[in-house]
């Protein structure tokens, strides 16, 4: 083999070389590059993990949030009693409004008397044939308890009170009907006044509705001249029946200011805005009943 033979040869081995070692930096500077590449994908693949996971904590804690928020609440009722509904009249005042029943006082019914309560009396004076006068007295006492899906016991109070207003004015058989305010009795009190025609005569109605805080006093009054006896005067009637309604809203707060001697309703007990149990007038030498018939 020729000199310049082998130098071709030895040139084309350098060359084969050369080409093999440019390829094998090539191959290595590539693989860096692909790995470069993929480390962004890998650190925003962890920070998607580390976002969701800041999400689900959030929702988490609003979610516990929401389960322990504060639950309704409702003003406290300020009155949690009632007094004995025979005792709420002095003797005086029963003996103004009632001379022959002062003691003719009935408690009407009631499963829960520390909500509900009323008594009634009734007076008839026998004249023999001059006739003879007739009186009937009945207080009623609901008292509300406070509620969070009804409301305050003020609030109950005042939707039975004006309930009750308007039953008295539209009483049935009512004649010559007149409502007015009347001051000092309570925080708010309503009188009203009518005439009932019956065979025996003719009635004179005087109803008081009062509140006081969430109590409501319902004080009815009537009177009649019987048998050939003259009809009372409608304005004496109503002034006995003021004065007894403020006394007996009176009675209402002396009661729960007693502390200790009030007696407190059992667990669940509050008044709807039913009947307080209120006794109807007694039938005597043939009178009847002259209880508006709307009266609740």
């Amino acid at each position: 083999m020729s000199e310049g033979t082998m130098q071709r040869r030895a040139q084309r081995a350098d060359q084969r070389e050369m080409r093999d070692e440019r390829a094998g930096r090539a191959g290595r500077h590539g693989r860096v590059l692909v790995s470069a590449a993929a480390l962004p994908v890998i650190l925003l693949a962890a920070g998607c993990s580390s976002d969701s996971g800041s999400d689900g904590e959030a929702k988490a804690s609003a979610s516990t949030s929401a389960s322990v928020s504060p639950s309704p609440t409702v003003q406290a009722a300020a009155y949690r009693t009632l007094p004995e509904p025979c005792e709420v009249l002095s003797k005086k005042t029963l003996g103004e409004l009632v001379p022959k029943g002062t003691k003719s006082g009935k408690e009407g019914s009631s499963d829960d008397t520390a909500s509900r309560s009323s008594c009634s009396w009734n007076s008839l004076d026998n004249n023999g044939v001059k006739g003879s006068q007739f009186r009937w007295l009945n207080v009623s006492l609901l008292r509300f308890e406070s509620d969070v899906t009804r409301g305050s016991g003020e609030e109950l109070a005042q939707e039975y009170y004006d309930k009750q207003v308007t039953d008295a004015r539209s009483a049935e058989g009512a004649r010559n009907t007149e409502a007015e305010p009347l001051a000092g009795t309570g925080d708010q009190a309503t009188a009203v006044a009518y005439d009932l025609k019956k065979k025996e005569g003719t009635f004179k109605q005087q109803t008081i509705v009062a509140r006081v805080e969430n109590v409501v006093v319902t004080l009815d009054y009537n009177g009649a001249g019987l048998a050939g006896d003259s009809t009372p005067d409608a304005g004496e009637l109503m002034k006995d029946a003021e004065k007894a309604a403020k006394e007996v809203v009176a009675a209402v707060t002396e009661a729960n200011e007693k502390g200790s001697s009030a007696k407190v309703p059992g667990s669940g007990s509050s008044a709807s805005s039913g009947s307080s149990g209120s006794s109807k007038s007694p039938a005597k030498s043939g009178t009847s009943s002259t209880k508006p018939a709307k009266k609740s």
